[in-house]
């Protein structure tokens, strides 16, 4: 069918059904080096731009531009100047961003100036917010990238560093002295300075709260929200905490207990408010963002905002360049090992057997220094990408891929400290052989007074390990995570 639809546009028959036709089948994907090499002089395209029908014109540019015709850059952007019907319009900057728009970003920056600027009846907001959303597209993407500087570092915030409800107490302690309270996302504190808070490793985000000046519901809707948000202290606070002037480019994300489909909705209207009501300070840009709005409702459904500023540099964990899909996060790494610090030592020999990217170790490393570290892996991929991150952390460890049942050292260590294998596609009865080996391969290389530090969602196959294995005492048990439930526990030999 696709050469049917592409004979009818060459032949001007049936035009509209069957531009609408092969722009469905191109996005279908299958079509589309024909299309080009049938269509892509736009010869049989730049004419349609003059048609009669509006819907004419804005398939035949949307065409265009999913085949990336840039000799039709001219016409699309001729046609962009006489175009009177508001919907077609971001049409033919859409399709022009995706030919050739650099030659025109000086009258397309004036019809930018000039929209902002326009008294917009309410009948016309829609087609225009997505004129000015094409206008700011090609403006970002052609234009000079101008990304904000972070220079807020000595002005007294209010902070919201986010954690896990077991890691508060190790937040709040790092924090040190300065007004705090634990909250339902983590510790709130109004802090002097960025300096030492950004260096703190057991909270997962720096976040900033935005408060509203009326409680608002869902219910209230997407645009009386946007136009609290833009009436609160967020444009003031980055523009204090920046040294480029606006707009500030955004992306909304809505953690308030709104269905998927009815959350896309909200973030638009409610991301569209904020534009308007902020003269157009505030932009959203899903594609090209450097801050954070985050929703969250309280028990009572009051919406709660939050911004999160990506230009703030955090180099806690910069070393971490290599992951893979189970891979722990570096601050519930980091937690962990702060919860078992009283049980570890200075120039201890130290043993991850299932180390993944080396995250555990070398958060032991940041701790408290060791004498030796060493961490095997049955997974090649996972021990290259240890190196890796111990080299970019400047950390001494010793990676083997191996299986560690299978590990026979030269010597004792004084700690082994393991995120234990998930049981993934195992039996039970596998994952309990597999915990028994471990244990068996712990009790023989773990030196008299040794240290265990496991992390694990298998608390029963722990517990009855350590009832077989006499020498272990459990000495300590925390429940991380309570809807998986992930324990550490930390077992002395």
């Amino acid at each position: 069918m696709t050469d049917k639809w592409m004979e009818q546009i060459c032949q001007g028959e049936n035009v509209r059904e069957a531009l609408s036709k092969l722009r469905a089948q191109i996005k279908e994907g299958t079509p589309w080096l024909r299309a080009r090499k049938r269509l892509g002089d736009g010869a049989a395209l730049t004419p349609l731009l003059s048609s009669e029908d509006a819907k004419v014109r804005k398939n035949a540019a949307a065409l265009i531009g999913d085949l990336q015709i840039k000799a039709a850059a001219g016409a699309l952007f001729d046609a962009y100047q006489k175009e009177q019907t508001l919907f077609v319009r971001p049409a033919l900057l859409l399709a022009l961003n995706e030919t050739d728009p650099y030659p025109y970003l000086g009258e397309l920056a004036a019809q930018y100036r000039f929209l902002c600027g326009k008294d917009v009846q309410e009948n016309e907001k829609k087609h225009v917010r997505e004129e000015l959303h094409a206008l700011e597209k090609i403006l970002r993407e052609e234009g000079p990238d101008v990304r904000h500087t972070f220079t807020g570092w000595d002005v007294p915030l209010t902070v919201l560093l986010t954690a896990n409800p077991r890691f508060v107490p190790l937040v709040e302690e790092a924090l040190g002295e300065c007004r705090k309270k634990a909250m339902f996302l983590g510790v709130q504190a109004a802090v002097a300075n960025l300096r030492g808070v950004v260096h703190i490793r057991t909270f997962r985000e720096l976040l900033f709260p935005i408060v509203l000046k009326e409680k608002l519901t869902a219910e209230d809707g997407p645009e009386a929200l946007g136009a609290a948000v833009a009436g609160s202290k967020l444009l003031p606070l980055l523009k204090h905490c920046h040294k480029e002037a606006g707009p500030f480019l955004f992306r909304m994300d809505v953690r308030a207990g709104i269905s998927e489909e009815g959350r896309v909705r909200f973030v638009k209207k409610a991301a569209a408010a904020i534009e308007e009501a902020s003269g157009r300070q505030l932009l959203n840009a899903p594609d090209h963002y450097e801050f954070e709005l985050r929703l969250y409702a309280s028990r009572e459904g009051i919406l709660r905002v939050f911004l999160k500023m990506n230009t703030i540099p955090m180099e806690r964990f910069s070393y971490r360049k290599k992951t893979i899909s189970a891979s722990i996060h570096p601050s519930e790494a980091a937690a962990i090992l702060k919860l078992a610090r009283p049980y570890l030592k200075k120039q201890a020999q130290a043993l991850d057997p299932c180390c993944g990217v080396g995250t555990m170790l070398i958060e032991r490393q940041k701790l408290l220094p060791a004498r030796e570290l060493c961490g095997i892996d049955i997974f090649g991929e996972a021990v290259e990408k240890a190196k890796a991150n111990a080299e970019a952390a400047n950390v001494a460890a010793n990676f083997i891929q191996k299986d560690f049942t299978n590990f026979v050292p030269e010597h004792s260590f004084d700690e082994i400290i393991a995120n234990m294998p998930t049981r993934g596609k195992r039996s039970k009865e596998e994952q309990d052989t597999l915990f028994r080996d471990f244990f068996d391969k712990f009790d023989k290389i773990l030196a008299p007074g040794g240290i265990l530090i496991l992390f694990s969602n298998e608390n029963g196959f722990v517990k009855k390990q350590i009832r077989l294995h006499p020498a272990f005492l459990l000495e300590e048990e925390y429940l991380i995570r309570e809807k998986e439930q992930f324990f550490c526990h930390i077992v002395r030999h």
